[in-house]
C-alpha cells in the first residue's frame, strides 16, 4: 500500500502532508463466495459491474458537518469497523450500454446442463445489467439474507449456519447447499452480504497503492446516516476508471455508497447504496427458510463442483488494481500461467493492468468458419505492430482480440490494449 493523500479534508479543503495507511486487506469467505456472489465476468464477451447514477435517489439534502479527518484516518476507520449486524434496502443498477442479462445467464446454465433456475450463480449473474432493489440483512458470519426484488416476484438468497437456500417465487424453485461447516467472512464487515457498498468498497481499497491518490471529499448524508467520502482516483492515464466515491458511516465506518465513475465523463458507471439502514440486531426468522409446499427443489452437487462454481472474486475482482489476477494462474505484472486452455499473463501495474490470454498454436477466434462477419457486427477492427485485430468496448473494460489468437483485457482505453499488444510480441 502505498501513499495515501493524508490531508485533512472538510467540505473539500485539504490540509496536510501525505501518510502511509493502515492496511485493509479483506479475507474473503469461499463458501459465501462460491453460493452467493455477485457474478460479473470480465472477458472477451463479458460484463463489468457497472451501474447508473443514483446519488439523487440516495443521498439525504444537506451535508453534515463533522469533525476533520485525514484519509488516513478514514481508511483506518474503514478497516477497523466491527459492524457485525445491519439490514436495510440498496439499489444497485447497472448500464454498460449492452443489453440486459436478465434470464441469460439462466438460459446459458440450463443449456449446459444446470439443473435449478434458482442456483446462484446463474441468477445473481442478472445484477451485472439493468436496475434493482435488493433488501439486505446480517447477523454475524454465519447469517445473511439477500432478496432482489422482481415486480410482483423475488429472488431470494439465506445463508444460515451451515445451509444455504435459495428460492425464486416466480418458478417456485428451490436451490439447497450444505457447507458442512459454518462459513467464515471478514470479521470486519462482520458476514455483510453480498451487493452492499462493503463488497464493493472492500475490492476498491485493494486498489490502493503508488498509481493511486487518496483524499477526503467532503461528507454527504445517505439513508439518512452522516458520512464522510473518501475519494480514490487514479494517478496513471489509459485508465477506464476516473475516480471512485465511497460514503463512509461517520459513527461506525461502514460504507454506505459506492460510486465510480469512468473517466469518459457522463453518468456513474458505478453506483451502488443504501436507501434504508439499521445497524440493530435484525430478526432470527429473517435466516429461516422451508420450502415452500410443492416447489422443485434441488441439492448442490458434490463438492467439487460447487469449489468450482466458486472460483473467482467480487463484482471489481476483474476491473480494479490488483483485481485483474482474479483468473487462475494470473498474479502480479509480469506473472504467466494457464487457465483451462488459454495461456495468460498480467501486463503492467496498478489501474493500467492488462490481462493477457493466448490460445495455445496462436489460432485466433477470426480463423473460425463465419466468425469474422460475427466479430465485425460487435466490435471495431484495430492494427499495429502485433497485427490485426478486434477491440470489444463497454464504459469500463476494453478487450481486444487478435488474429493470431491473443486476447488482451482490462479497464484501460482502446489505445492502451494496442500499445500492450505492439510492445508484447
Amino acid at each position: 500500500m502505498a501513499p495515501i493523500d493524508s490531508s485533512e479534508t472538510h467540505g473539500g479543503t485539504q490540509i496536510g502532508t501525505p501518510g502511509d495507511p493502515a492496511g485493509a486487506a479483506t479475507r474473503t469467505d469461499r463458501l459465501r463466495r462460491k453460493a452467493s456472489r455477485t457474478v460479473v465476468p470480465v472477458a472477451v464477451a463479458g460484463v463489468a459491474a457497472a451501474t447508473i447514477g443514483l446519488v439523487p435517489a440516495l443521498a439525504d439534502s444537506g451535508d453534515p458537518d463533522l469533525p476533520k479527518i485525514t484519509a488516513r484516518e478514514l481508511v483506518a476507520k474503514i478497516a477497523a469497523s466491527d459492524t457485525q449486524r445491519l439490514s436495510g434496502t440498496v439499489k444497485i443498477a447497472t448500464d454498460l450500454g449492452i443489453p440486459s442479462l436478465a434470464g441469460l445467464a439462466g438460459s446459458l446454465g440450463q443449456g449446459a446442463g444446470a439443473s435449478s433456475g434458482a442456483a446462484p450463480e446463474d441468477r445473481l449473474t442478472e445484477l451485472a445489467s439493468g436496475t434493482h432493489t435488493l433488501k439486505v440483512a446480517a447477523d454475524g458470519p454465519d447469517k445473511q439474507r439477500l432478496t432482489i426484488l422482481q415486480g410482483s416476484s423475488e429472488y431470494s438468497l439465506i445463508h444460515n449456519g451451515d445451509q444455504v437456500w435459495a428460492y425464486d417465487s416466480g418458478s417456485d424453485e428451490v436451490f439447497h447447499a450444505e457447507t458442512g461447516a459454518a462459513g467464515h467472512t471478514d470479521s470486519r464487515s462482520g458476514g455483510a452480504a453480498e451487493g452492499t457498498p462493503q463488497q464493493f468498497a472492500d475490492e476498491a481499497l485493494k486498489a490502493v497503492g503508488d498509481t493511486t491518490s487518496v483524499t477526503v471529499d467532503g461528507t454527504v448524508r445517505v439513508a439518512g446516516r452522516d458520512a464522510y467520502q473518501l475519494l480514490i482516483k487514479p494517478k496513471q492515464s489509459g485508465s477506464t476508471v476516473g475516480s471512485v466515491r465511497i460514503a463512509v458511516d461517520a459513527d461506525n465506518g461502514v460504507p454506505l455508497r459506492f460510486t465510480l465513475s469512468p473517466s469518459s465523463g457522463g453518468k456513474a458507471a458505478v453506483n451502488v447504496g443504501f436507501t434504508k439502514v439499521d445497524f440493530g440486531k435484525p430478526a432470527a426468522s429473517a435466516f429461516d427458510f422451508t420450502p415452500p409446499k410443492g416447489a422443485k427443489v434441488t441439492e448442490a452437487g458434490d463438492a467439487a463442483d460447487q469449489e468450482s462454481a466458486g472460483q473467482g472474486g467480487g463484482p471489481l475482482a476483474d476491473l480494479l488494481p490488483g483485481g485483474l489476477g482474479g483468473l487462475e494462474g494470473t498474479g502480479g505484472a509480469g506473472s504467466a500461467g494457464s487457465t483451462g486452455n488459454l495461456e495468460t499473463k498480467t501486463l503492467g501495474e496498478g489501474w493500467t493492468t492488462i490481462l493477457r490470454a493466448e490460445v495455445p498454436g496462436g489460432e485466433g477466434l477470426s480463423s473460425a468458419k463465419g466468425s469474422s462477419s460475427l466479430l465485425d457486427a460487435f466490435g471495431d477492427k484495430a492494427s499495429g505492430k502485433f497485427g490485426s485485430g478486434t477491440v470489444f468496448s463497454t464504459r469500463l473494460v476494453n478487450a481486444l482480440v487478435t488474429d493470431q489468437g491473443k486476447v488482451y483485457v482490462g479497464a484501460v482505453t482502446r489505445d492502451a490494449l494496442v500499445r500492450a499488444a505492439n510492445a508484447d510480441r
